[in-house]
């Protein structure tokens, strides 16, 4: 079957840019099931999405790819596609993604681009038909740190008491996320996800999961990156400068500390799944690495919600399952050890 695919994808490309002698090559992979390949045709490259159906529908990433290009926003322009195989022959935007350039004397000017798009795409792009963030999405995904963190991965499995201590802790976040404004939401916007381009920067990908949804998610996934992080200081300089923005666009009304408290919550969300979610993609789908991003992902968990109330007791029930663990090592065999 792999090789099926494999002639398949060579085959598509050899045919949309009219070269049967060209080849491919291994551009990236990401956390689902499609596959980028790099194709060198002459002194042009490009670059093929492989999304084999059923488990992938390139539908949604034409569609809000075609959405973001219609704002000036600069996702891949694509040259040609084939919906029922699962093929995307499209512009290859290099791979210089954010992440290793990030330092500090850049990371005002790169965050300030990704500021800059942020805001087009919140009060640009129409998601008014789009599936809607809500609790029914937002407990769900939170609940993949009991299955997949907390026991698969720590072998530690609840008791009532404690299961009462982490669903409160879950419909807190749900509620201050339920309450904000609601506008187009990348979902995953963060330094993996936006690449330098010679123009109309940065380059954006990984957006089929679009959603309308609260209107900090997409700040906070990319000033609270689970792959690097900021001194708090400069993290509150950029959220209230970026909330004064909203403020002026007729987006928000909140003052500084409303609004940071929806940032921190919905933040908190993501975390909380992505705690989860790194887990279930190394024990279910063999996913090399994600373990080794656990710690900053749970440092933010742990001292965000140490700074709500509410929340306090759910950062210590976690961090007492943690315990001295070293986080980023695989389990063999979940084992239950109840607190």
């Amino acid at each position: 079957m792999d090789q099926d695919r494999a002639l398949a994808r060579l085959n598509f490309a050899r045919l949309h840019l009219g070269n049967r002698d060209l080849d491919v090559e291994v551009a990236s992979a990401d956390a689902s099931f499609r596959s980028y390949w790099r194709v060198r045709n002459g002194d042009a490259n490009w670059i093929v999405m492989d999304a084999p159906p059923p488990q992938e529908d390139i539908r949604p990433w034409l569609d809000i790819g075609a959405r973001l290009r219609a704002v000036g926003l600069h996702a891949p322009e694509v040259s040609t596609a084939d919906p029922e195989r699962g093929f995307v022959l499209m512009e290859d935007l290099g791979t210089r993604t954010y992440l290793p350039e990030l330092r500090d004397g850049t990371v005002d000017a790169l965050y300030g681009d990704a500021l800059d798009a942020l805001l087009v795409m919140q009060t640009q792009v129409d998601a008014s038909d789009l599936p809607r963030f809500d609790a029914t999405r937002t407990i769900p995904e939170m609940e993949l740190l009991g299955e997949w963190f907390l026991q698969r991965h720590l072998g530690f499995v609840p008791s009532c008491t404690q299961w009462d201590t982490i669903e409160n802790a879950f419909r807190v976040i749900a509620s201050a996320a339920d309450e904000q404004p609601r506008r187009f939401m990348h979902r995953d916007y963060h330094s993996r996800n936006l690449l330098i381009a010679e123009r109309g920067n940065p380059a954006i990908i990984d957006f089929q999961g679009a959603m309308l949804g609260p209107i900090t998610y997409d700040l906070a996934s990319l000033l609270r990156d689970c792959y690097i992080a900021w001194p708090i200081e400069r993290v509150d300089a950029w959220v209230e400068q970026y909330r004064r923005r909203l403020v002026d666009a007729g987006l928000v009304t909140v003052d500084g500390a409303h609004f940071r408290r929806w940032f921190d919550l919905t933040g908190l969300q993501r975390h909380i799944k992505v705690l989860g979610l790194f887990c279930r993609l190394w024990y279910r789908d063999g996913k090399a690495g994600y373990l080794a991003d656990l710690p900053l992902v749970l440092d933010y968990v742990l001292t965000v919600a140490q700074l709500h109330p509410q929340l306090v007791g759910f950062s210590n029930l976690l961090q007492r399952a943690v315990s001295d663990r070293d986080i980023t090592r695989p389990r063999d065999e979940a084992v239950s050890t109840p607190l």
